[in-house]
């Protein structure tokens, strides 16, 4: 099937917040991660444009999620022209965002992101969450968008299964009075610290580290122990490392 110009110029768009938040939909690339995505019934795909090889390869048990009009067969010429990788890979797919219930912030453990600005950062963040069974995440209004394409990359699959709210960590976590876990250069040693089963465990900015503001909030600072002379580690990393010791 021949792509459009309108067809490139509407993918494309994608790329940029604005529209994505208008059409409420994202982007997203590749074959595993699309088939992840397709196996979630919470998420539901407006367009696949994908290669013959593709779709020959499809599960049978996911072809009824690909009804008439979803699925458009494209060759690689086309493929390239939708695509905004270097180097395309197999279908590009839109779906539609992931609508979430209302959360109970007094059930179970949520994170918490003071200014997370690179996407593959917070992707991989989500996909950590998705992990440990951590359901909600709040995101600093300056964050990165959870659903631009490095980001839906990084969490690979995970996005339709955690809540990402984009709203004011200080005003939130102030009117819930609920146990606040600030991860700082010098507080407590995480290791051997009691498993939580209830409130917030906040991640700071990469390089500026959690706001005064919401360093206020703490009910306990918590520091991963520096054996070495690294100054600092990723947020990725670190949300990992203290997710393995907090949570479970």
């Amino acid at each position: 099937m021949l792509i459009t110009k309108s067809q490139v110029k509407y993918i494309q768009s994608l790329a940029h917040k604005k529209f994505r938040d208008a059409e409420g939909v994202f982007v997203v690339e590749g074959p595993k991660v699309i088939l992840e995505l397709l196996m979630d019934p919470q998420l539901r795909p407006r367009l696949v444009y994908a290669v013959k090889d593709w779709t020959l390869a499809l599960p049978p048990d996911l072809v009824p999620r690909l009804k008439a009009g979803v699925l458009v067969e494209v060759g690689q010429d086309e493929l390239e022209r939708l695509s905004a990788l270097a180097t395309p890979n197999q279908v590009v797919a839109i779906f539609e965002k992931p609508q979430f219930p209302q959360p109970v912030w007094t059930a179970g453990v949520h994170l918490v992101l003071d200014t997370i600005q690179d996407p593959g950062n917070l992707g991989t963040i989500v996909r950590l969450a998705d992990w440990f069974g951590i359901s909600v995440l709040v995101a600093g209004p300056e964050s990165a968008d959870v659903f631009n394409p490095k980001a839906v990359q990084s969490t690979m699959g995970s996005i339709g299964r955690v809540n990402v709210l984009y709203e004011d960590p200080v005003a939130l976590l102030g009117r819930l009075h609920l146990p606040v876990y600030a991860a700082v250069l010098e507080g407590e040693k995480l290791y051997g610290l009691p498993r939580i089963r209830q409130g917030f465990v906040v991640i700071g900015n990469e390089a500026r580290g959690i706001s005064d503001d919401l360093l206020k909030l703490a009910t306990r600072r918590i520091t991963i122990p520096r054996i070495g002379a690294a100054e600092s580690l990723n947020a990725a990393v670190a949300t990992g490392i203290i997710l393995s010791h907090l949570v479970g």
